[in-house]
């Protein structure tokens, strides 16, 4: 059913996910599935990782940067759900096997901040701590949990570093980049004029989404199944309230 256009406020971020949420329920095949992927995707990370938790830390948290991108096809599913359609797995898949350049050099920009973070996390605490890190408790007690300013600080304040400019480029123009013929380069301006005009509810919707990730991966990765559906359908209706587009954007794709 369409969904009416709201003034966007603080409380915005809970009515996005009511939306995404609504969505999941009456379409839960495509979602389900996409979480499953993703969470079979971060079962293999811990695999892959081992005992390497220096490593595992930059991964996951690289997760959030390069989620959005692998959210696509849901974007499909609730813009067919806003014209009152039910887009089953075929029309998930063209979205999927259509080439759109534009997507596919935004998924590769992703991906190099993603990698570069890794790298970054990685090597700043290899080198800065004063014991290995190799399993989680590890890392709490040598980094987290530690008294003296230092580390662990300095981690977050360079993930957020990288984080905030990559959520301000991506937080509207990926589902722009499916709704309509936006170029790239027009689509990050229009997601950095969003979250300009709207500070507040963009970053409450930020630490929003952290906080259901983090969630996720507490539940050993069991909640992503849920959660990576549910917020990427509700940041198809966090681009139509921080754009204000009528349904079908500038010139539908």
């Amino acid at each position: 059913m369409p969904v009416a256009r709201v003034p966007v406020g603080l409380g915005s971020p809970v009515r996005w996910l009511a939306l995404g949420w609504a969505d999941l329920r009456e379409n839960p095949l495509p979602g389900l599935l996409h979480g499953l992927v993703l969470t079979a995707f971060g079962a293999l990370l811990l695999w892959a990782a081992g005992e390497k938790f220096w490593l595992l830390a930059g991964a996951f948290s690289g997760f959030l940067i390069v989620a959005p991108i692998l959210a696509t096809g849901l974007y499909q599913v609730s813009r067919a759900s806003e014209s009152g359609r039910r887009a089953g797995l075929g029309e998930v898949a063209l979205v999927w096997r259509s080439g759109d350049r534009r997507l596919v050099i935004f998924g590769l920009l992703l991906g190099l901040a993603g990698t570069g973070w890794v790298l970054t996390s990685a090597g700043l605490i290899t080198l800065w701590s004063p014991q290995p890190i190799h399993k989680p408790a590890d890392f709490l007690r040598h980094v987290v949990l530690v008294r003296e300013i230092g580390l662990f600080e300095v981690w977050l304040l360079l993930g957020a570093l990288l984080a905030a400019p990559v959520f301000a480029s991506s937080v509207v123009a990926l589902p722009m980049l499916l709704d309509t013929r936006a170029s790239v380069m027009d689509a990050v301006r229009a997601s950095w004029r969003a979250v300009a005009s709207h500070p507040g509810p963009t970053a409450a919707w930020a630490v929003l989404i952290v906080l259901l990730v983090g969630l996720g991966m507490a539940t050993a990765l069991l909640g992503l199944i849920v959660i990576v559906p549910l917020v990427a359908h509700a940041s198809w209706y966090a681009y139509r309230d921080l754009t204000a587009q009528p349904f079908g954007g500038l010139a539908a794709s």
